[in-house]
């Protein structure tokens, strides 16, 4: 099964992701140990709170190098609600700069007469990467749980691998690119097809993980 590393740095419930992906069939372990990520067959950085908070705890437990440098050896990461925002340059929430490692910036919704700041429940996704395979199983205008304030405006909108409309806002709900993939919503909080997405990361994850010889 895949060893999943689950980065603690001290924002969010890390639980309910782990139960997720051990639900989707990995060993996943909440760590904030380099060792342990680097001995891992996969990232997943989930998270709740501020940007600034964030950033200043991943700098803190000195993850924020050991974080890049295992994606650009090209091992699977997933980002989770924060863990998505932290990937891009900077967020207009605080003042502190980003993983870097997608480029653009977190903005907020504007506001509307009609919706609710935080976007806070159910939303449909738009499939804009339909062959992404986080999306096996997954039908375009499925339903998942969010909970942001803020939301990710990449550079390069192909960078985007869904959509979701809030009001008349029509905003990043998942990236990927390469061996990184996010999600702005809680895929561990989205059954049915949250633990389908889960499955599918794990899958993807056991598919690059050579077998244990012996």
């Amino acid at each position: 099964m895949a060893n999943i590393a689950v980065i603690d740095y001290d924002m969010g419930n890390l639980h309910s992701a782990c139960k997720g992906l051990a639900l989707a069939g990995a060993t996943p372990t909440i760590t904030d140990v380099v060792a342990d990520l680097e001995a891992a067959d996969a990232l997943v950085l989930p998270g709740d709170g501020a940007f600034d908070p964030a950033m200043r705890h991943l700098r803190e437990k000195g993850l924020i190098e050991p974080i890049k440098r295992e994606i650009a050896a090209g091992k699977p990461f997933l980002g989770i609600c924060l863990g998505l925002q932290l990937l891009f340059d900077g967020s207009d929430e605080g003042v502190e700069p980003g993983l870097g490692l997608i480029a653009g910036r977190i903005r907020k919704f504007k506001k509307e007469p009609a919706i609710a700041i935080p976007h806070m429940g159910w939303n449909q996704l738009t499939l804009t990467q339909p062959h992404c395979p986080l999306w096996r199983g997954v039908a375009d205008g499925d339903w998942v749980y969010f909970v942001h304030s803020y939301y990710a405006e990449p550079s390069d909108p192909a960078v985007n691998a869904a959509t979701t409309t809030h009001g008349s806002q029509t905003v990043t709900a998942a990236i990927a690119r390469d061996n990184i993939m996010a999600m702005q919503y809680h895929p561990e909080k989205s059954a049915p097809a949250g633990l389908v997405m889960l499955a599918n990361f794990v899958a993807l994850v056991n598919a690059q993980t050579p077998a244990a010889v012996g």
